[in-house]
């Protein structure tokens, strides 16, 4: 189902004021949404994010979200941008560098660019990025951590698809539509990705299983030529010719920008937010995949949820000025 929207709304500086009753950082499900119920709090809003649709992008086609059948990832991130926009919210395309917490109780947020803006409250929205596995080999030419931007280049081809959850068996499926096998190598013998997700898996002769195995070294010349595979239950080391690698083991949080604020966060760096997206510190929330999740299920409309969530207690707290 495309769409044609154009980006030729996003604000240049020089259209922004310094002020803002709440800035956005992240321009993905969570931020969009925040800002869509931001804009109709009537809040002044600004959404601060290097790029429109965030991890969007990196699916091909989303067939999850409610009323929007097999809906390409770029097209619904600028449909949500759109949705936004109607109720006044404005994009700067930049990257947020630092957040700061001021006597006043205020935020100033600054822009890699050296851009410089005031706001009441703060919501984080930075999502995540994917999780190498760093092991020697993992710069060579066909390694690859996005099966939509590189699949059609191993037309033919024999890959490896390394992970056993919903991202790793949807690679395996887009690569499958061109390469000639496709290799699903996970460490367990059994899959944390949907059973649906896996049972379609199992029906396509391209995709093949290597279960109990880790990826211990990516080795090549200049471009991927083979794979050293360790078992994890014998221990046993055995190796595999393949002409591309992709990663799909799991997912970061991008939470760097706040650690300067005390923020706290789980071991692996999610941000803790209660039930109302609210964090510890007074005036910043966060939503989407960059926030710790109990049921740990990452989609898009449970990001888009937390985005409303979140916007409502920002509008909560700028009327009431209570945490």
């Amino acid at each position: 189902m495309p769409i044609s929207l154009s980006l030729s709304n996003v604000s240049n500086v020089e259209n922004l004021d310094k002020e803002w009753d709440v800035i956005i950082v992240g321009g993905g499900p969570a931020g969009y949404t925040a800002a869509l119920y931001c804009g109709r709090y009537r809040l002044k809003t600004l959404v601060i994010t290097k790029d429109v649709g965030g991890t969007l992008n990196d699916a091909n086609i989303i067939d999850d979200y409610p009323g929007l059948e097999n809906f390409r990832g770029s097209e619904m991130g600028k449909l949500f941008k759109k949705h936004a926009e109607k109720y006044g919210a404005k994009t700067l395309l930049e990257s947020v560098a630092r957040i700061e917490k001021l006597p006043d109780g205020n935020f100033k947020v600054l822009t890699n660019l050296g851009k410089e803006f005031i706001a009441k409250a703060v919501i984080i929205a930075t999502g995540s990025q994917r999780r190498k596995l760093g092991v020697p080999g993992e710069n060579l030419k066909g390694v690859s951590y996005c099966a939509e931007c590189d699949a059609p280049l191993f037309k033919d081809k024999i890959v490896g698809v390394v992970g056993g959850g919903n991202s790793a068996f949807h690679d395996a499926q887009v690569l499958a539509q061109h390469a000639k096998e496709v290799y699903i190598i996970h460490r367990r013998d059994e899959f944390r990705a949907d059973p649906v997700e896996v049972e379609e898996a199992k029906k396509n002769p391209k995709i093949k299983f290597i279960l109990n195995k880790v990826v211990k070294e990516i080795k090549g010349t200049e471009k991927v030529e083979e794979v050293v595979l360790q078992d994890t239950k014998t221990g046993e080391i055995s190796s595999m010719k393949l002409d591309g690698l992709f990663v799909a083991i799991g997912l970061v949080p991008l939470s760097e920008i706040v650690k300067g604020l005390n923020v706290n966060m789980d071991e692996s760096g999610h941000i803790v937010v209660d039930q109302c997206g609210k964090t510890n510190v007074v005036g910043l929330l966060a939503a989407g995949d960059v926030t710790i999740q109990i049921c740990n299920l990452r989609q898009v409309v449970t990001s888009a949820a937390q985005g409303a969530v979140a916007a409502y207690s920002a509008f909560l707290y700028i009327k009431t000025k209570k945490w």
